[in-house]
């Protein structure tokens, strides 16, 4: 039975583990129209002709901060048994009453089983019981399977960044930066 609970501590090696990356077979080409008039940014879904691997390269201090923020109101982890399986972690930003998750992980042998749902319920509950008005989080146009899910979970994409990660966000290997709100209040 899988049991949604705050995480006690941090290991570094299994949250590698979880979070390493995804593997994406299509993605949302992100395309940007300027001029004096207008700017608009277009999202459309194109298949990749290949599968592509995404690794996520953690660096010591993000993962120092990470065990610095454990045990807290905003780490939780989903178990089966004592086997971390789900992990969210993030933190509160009083200037703007959000809760920004930093980390939100299932892994997957264990998708699409509802358990992401759950911990994702989990976190906006503790950011409404802490009196704040949005769940905020970043993923990346190439994670399609992501943006699905926080789709059914109740977020919105609100806005981009066309050179969050490189000069070059917005070339056929870039990622674009997406970002997307869980109203809570």
């Amino acid at each position: 039975m899988i049991a949604i609970r705050p995480l006690t501590h941090f290991d570094p090696a299994g949250f590698v583990a979880l979070a390493g990356g995804y593997t994406a077979t299509a993605v949302y080409r992100v395309t940007r129209a300027e001029s004096d008039a207008e700017t608009t940014f277009r999202l459309s879904l194109e298949p990749l002709p290949a599968p592509r691997e995404f690794r996520f390269p953690y660096h010591a201090d993000e993962l120092l901060r990470y065990a610095e923020s454990i045990p807290g109101p905003f780490g939780l982890g989903a178990f089966d048994g004592e086997r971390l399986v789900a992990i969210a972690l993030g933190e509160e930003r009083a200037w703007n009453r959000s809760l920004w998750v930093w980390e939100f992980h299932v892994a997957a042998a264990y998708q699409r089983r509802g358990i992401g749902r759950q911990l994702m319920d989990a976190m906006a509950a503790r950011g409404r019981a802490a009196g704040l008005r949005a769940l905020v989080l970043e993923t990346q146009n190439t994670n399609v399977n992501a943006i699905r899910f926080y789709r059914a979970a109740g977020l919105t994409l609100d806005g981009l960044n066309v050179s969050h990660y490189t000069n070059d966000d917005l070339g056929p290997d870039g990622s674009v930066a997406l970002f997307m709100t869980r109203r809570l209040e």
